[in-house]
Order: C-alpha cells, then structure tokens, then sequence
C-alpha cells in the first residue's frame, strides 16, 4: 500500500518520499488509518518494523487538522520513551516528517545540562519527545506545562516496565487532561502492559502487526562456540577476515564493552567505541554518530541501546555475551534486517551460556546452526560456570544487572529484573551441531 492512500497531507507524502520509501509497512498499514479517526491504540509491534513513522506521520497531521490551536505555543503531543538514544531517534523522525509542517518539537533526556532544554521550552514546542525522569524534573521545575496535550505517545511500553519506569508514568499521566488520544506501543503484552493500558487508554483499537517476540525472517542466525578467553581475538578475526565493514556489538555489561574496545583494537587495530550508561550523553552521541558516519568500525553497546539504535541497513549484528532474558535477544537482532534489508545475527557462545542459549532457541522455535571456526575450537574439558544476573561470567565483572544511569534511571525504583528460566545444573553438556570450518 502506497502512503499516498492513506490521506495524508501533501506536505507529509513529499517528506515521505524524501526518505525514499513508497510502501507501508504492516503496522503503519494497521495504525495510521486508526490513528487518524482519532481512535486511542494499544498497538503490538517488534522493532524494527517501521512502527515510528506508523504513529509520527498521522500525529503530525491531526495535529495540523484536528483540535483547537491555543493561542499561545504549548505542548500539543507527548512521546514518551525508555532511553536517550531512543528518544533522541524519534524526535529526528518528528523533525524529518514533519519539515514542511509549521510545528516545532524538541527532546528532553537526563544526562545532560538541563538549561538548554528549559530554554527550547520557553521558545514554544508543539512537540515533546522524552524520558519520564528528566519530564518530571522540568514539570517541577516549571520550565513545562502538559496540560493542554491533546496526543500521548508511550513507546516501547514493555521496556519502560522493564526498567521500572511506571511509578514515573503514572505521576505524568496525572498531569495530562482527561480528554485526548492515547497511543501505546509495545513488542510484547504482559499483564503489566495490560493493566497499564486499561489505566489510561479509552476504548482503544488493538493490533498486533507482528507475532510476540518473533524475530524478522529476514535476520540471519549462526552460532560459533568458543571459549570465553577467546571471543575477543574470534571476534577479531571474523571482521578481518569475512571484511564486515558496520558491526554492532552487545556485551552483558559495561566493564565487558569498554574492555573489548579496546581489544579489537589491540588484537587488529579495529576501530571500535562503546555505548552504555556509564557514558555521558556526549559520548554516547558521538560514538553513534561517529558510528553511523563510518569513522568508527564496531559499535559496542549495552541492552540499555538494544531498543534505541537505529542504523540504515546494518549487516551484523553480534551477541559478544548472550542476554539473560531471551526476549533481550529479539530486541537485540532487531537492529538488523530492518525495512525489508537482509541482517545476520552472530552469536559467540562459550559452555556457560549453554542454557541462555537454550533458553533462545526455545524462544525462536528453531535450532540455530552451529559452526566452529578453526583455529576457535571450545576445549571439551572445561567445566560451565554460573553467570550470576548482570555478570560477565567467566573472567567478567561481578557488578549487578546492568540498569540505567541515573539520568535515565525511573525516580521510584529500578525495575525488578524478569525471571530466566535458565537451569545451570545441565551445563556441562557439550554443544550439539555440526561443526564445520567455513571455507
């Protein structure tokens, strides 16, 4: 379905096809026409399936066609997002749909200087895009009004949960007037989720664009076993020898992503820069930046960016570490084969992430090929080890699960880590799969 069916503003059809896409995606075929009738939406959709321009594009338009205009700039529409990055990406997408619309729009995220933000504010916005801590530090800081939105956007719903953001929501949603649109968008549906909808959202229209936790059958997925002492220099040796030219890269902690930077550069002078949440706003803005421009090879992240990455035709995407929770998985591999584009999703898997690997594939529905890299081959006689919550396992940091920083950090409390349901008493199984040495 071309967008032009949809009736959409000619002004929002030429920024469209400035981006050079034609086609709706299956959740922008579900959500805009319902977004546009005004209807509020409880909307399932997994990343990477277009759903930022499925609520963006029809906001912009009811915002030029549908409500009252004050008669003083205030903020019309409210997105609410988990992380920085995240935040940060669809306020770009706000700002390129909606270039030939006479509506402003600004994003506010912790982690920086919280003048400049107050002062963006004070020259009128319609649109605000945000992370709820920093929200309630303008909101008590006067420097924002909300009582007058008319549009409310919760994106990445079951993330925000994840990283106990709700208490935050509920205080937000107390601000906002009794009547406008409410749009929720989620991969998955939890009771939490649920509940959380039926808080706030008005007879709403559901959809489910894309099966829960389903990853995108244009993903590639291949294991290589090693042991943990060498995943760096195998990791090394992939990218030099296979020429993978855009790599990101997903560790299980911090310390882990800032000590394999600096392996890969050691081991092949591959250059490499980390992103998680110990890393100012700045640096984190320069490595994606630096990232996405080609100057930097490899990105590194924590699951803190596993939602809020989003990079035009990225070919690899690589588990360093696998997850704890199997759904972070998904999330993870979700950065590549975006739009239709082919991605491939490499996971170094030592003994002790038997089970998490299980635990995936469980998840997936399928076995995951298994090919030894010569040279790489595991030792069959070392025994598995417990990865505690948050840990790097074997010769990895003890630190606890890897939660925001404070500047993305819920006010409340953090939220309680998901339950996994690994086992560690099988572990020292050997992996099963044909072993093979790619030619």
């Amino acid at each position: 379905m071309s967008f032009k069916n949809f009736g959409l503003l000619e002004e929002l059809i030429r920024a469209v096809e400035d981006e050079g896409y034609t086609e709706a995606t299956q959740i922008q075929k579900e959500a805009i026409p319902l977004i546009l009738e005004g209807s509020d939406l409880l909307a399932g959709s997994q990343t990477g399936s277009g759903k930022t321009a499925g609520f963006t594009l029809p906001l912009l338009q009811n915002l030029i066609t549908k409500g009252v205009k004050p008669g003083r700039p205030v903020v019309r529409a409210l997105i609410l997002t988990p992380t920085r990055e995240l935040a940060a990406q669809v306020e770009e997408s706000v700002r390129t749909y909606g270039k030939y619309l006479p509506l402003k729009s600004t994003v506010v995220f912790g982690g920086v200087n919280i003048n400049p933000q107050i002062s963006r504010l004070r020259t009128g916005v319609d649109i605000v895009v945000a992370t709820p801590g920093r929200l309630l530090d303008l909101v008590e800081q006067r420097a924002i009004n909300l009582s007058l939105v008319e549009i409310l956007v919760l994106d990445e719903a079951d993330r925000m949960l994840d990283m106990g953001f709700i208490p935050d929501i509920r205080r937000i949603l107390k601000l906002l007037p009794q009547k406008r649109q409410n749009l929720l968008f989620s991969a998955t549906f939890s009771n939490d989720i649920k509940k959380l909808a039926d808080g706030f959202l008005h007879n709403p229209k559901m959809i489910q664009a894309t099966r829960s936790n389903e990853a995108a059958p244009s993903v590639t997925h291949i294991i290589h076993p090693v042991d943990s002492k060498n995943k760096s220099k195998l990791l090394s040796h992939l990218i030099s020898s296979q020429k993978w030219g855009q790599v990101l890269v997903f560790t299980r902690t911090k310390h882990g992503a800032n000590k394999l930077t600096e392996d890969l550069f050691g081991n092949s002078k591959i250059t490499a820069a980390a992103i998680h949440g110990n890393k100012s706003q700045g640096a984190r803005t320069k490595a994606l930046k630096d990232f996405k421009a080609g100057s930097v090879q490899v990105l590194v992240a924590t699951d803190i960016a596993a939602r809020g990455l989003d990079i035009d035709q990225l070919p690899y995407v690589v588990n360093f570490d696998l997850p704890h929770v199997p759904e972070d998985y998904i999330h993870r591999i979700g950065r590549t084969g975006r739009a239709g584009h082919t991605g491939n999703a490499v996971s170094l898997v030592c003994i002790d992430e038997r089970d998490l690997l299980r635990d995936i594939e469980r998840l997936l529905k399928q076995s995951i090929e298994k090919v030894t890299i010569q040279g790489f081959e595991p030792d069959p006689s070392i025994p598995a080890r417990p990865i505690l919550m948050g840990g790097g396992g074997r010769g990895g940091s003890s630190q606890r699960r890897n939660g925001p920083s404070r500047s993305s950090a819920p006010r409340s409390q953090q939220g309680k880590p998901r339950n996994s349901s690994q086992n560690n008493q099988n572990r020292k199984e050997q992996f099963r799969g044909p072993r093979r040495t790619p030619a």
